[in-house]
Order: C-alpha cells, then structure tokens, then sequence
C-alpha cells in the first residue's frame, strides 16, 4: 500500500490512467458519487467549491460508485454527461469504482485505512468526502451528509488561509 496520497492513480472516466503525482501541493478532495441519490445536489456545491480554490491549488475527485442501492447505474459517459449537463461539472470525474469490498479501489483502501468512519472502515453511502492536505498524508473524512459548504473553513485552512 502507498505511503502518501500522491503515489496513487487511478482511470479517469475518459480511460486515461491519472498519475496522482500531478496533484502534489495540492489540496485534494476525495467524494465518491452517484446521479441517483438524494445527495446528488452536492455536485452543484462541489464545483463552486472547486471553481473557487482552484487556483490556489485545491481539485475534487469524484469517483462514482454504484454499490449503495444502484444509484450509479451508467456508464463513464453517461455519468460525466449526466455531471456536466445538469450541475455544470468541470473537477475530475474517476471511472466508476468500487469503495467497499475486495474490489475496493486502492485509493480508497488508502483513504480509508487513514481516516476511518465513526462506526468502521467501511463507506456508509455515497458521496463521503475525504479532504487530502498538501502533505498527502493528512486525511480528514466527512459524512455523506456533511454539505461542501461545510468543508470550506478546513478546505482554507488546508491551503493555508
């Protein structure tokens, strides 16, 4: 298992490998996502989010995931179609991924190993969020309920404001 963040990668949904390398410095959050969950609206909140700290070095990742309740049921297009239409989605979007399981993805095997729920390891549900500091190695991991407006005074913090 990796020592630090950026020594991941995973398949962006274009099928390209994404060398985690690139975000080094960066401030990283981690969601995993789904088009059919009540939590969906957060798509909206996650690009401002991301609109607004880019460019003091801050990305969002989202990989969606179909293991709680079918709710990511589409393909990479169709869920980057999905994404880009109706909450204007321009932060990476991962090929859909497993987060729980033998399958789980690396990365979030890494993250969840470092930042554990309150009630276990697991992903409870979609669109729990991982905030990955400059460092790659300070992890903190927030509920699917937790809005991203929320996240926004550990977000400036984390980048040093």
């Amino acid at each position: 298992m990796a020592d630090n963040f950026f020594e991941l990668s995973a398949v962006a949904n274009n099928g390209r490998t994404v060398d985690f390398r690139q975000y080094q410095g960066m401030v990283v959050l981690v969601v995993n996502t789904a088009s059919k969950c009540g939590f969906t609206p957060q798509y909206k909140a996650l690009e401002q989010l991301f609109r607004d700290f880019r460019d003091e070095g801050f990305v969002v990742l989202g990989f969606p995931c179909d293991q709680f309740a079918h709710q990511e049921p589409g393909s990479d297009e169709e869920i980057a179609q999905f994404c880009q239409i109706n909450f204007g989605v321009t932060f990476p979007l991962m090929s859909k991924v497993k987060v729980n399981g033998k399958e789980a993805h690396p990365v979030y095997n890494f993250l969840k190993e470092r930042a554990p729920g309150t009630i276990g390891k697991a992903i409870k549900w979609n669109f729990t969020k991982f905030l990955v500091g400059r460092d790659g190695s300070t992890i903190t991991r927030y509920s699917p309920a937790t809005p991203p407006d929320e996240i926004r005074a550990d977000l400036e913090k984390a980048l040093g404001g």
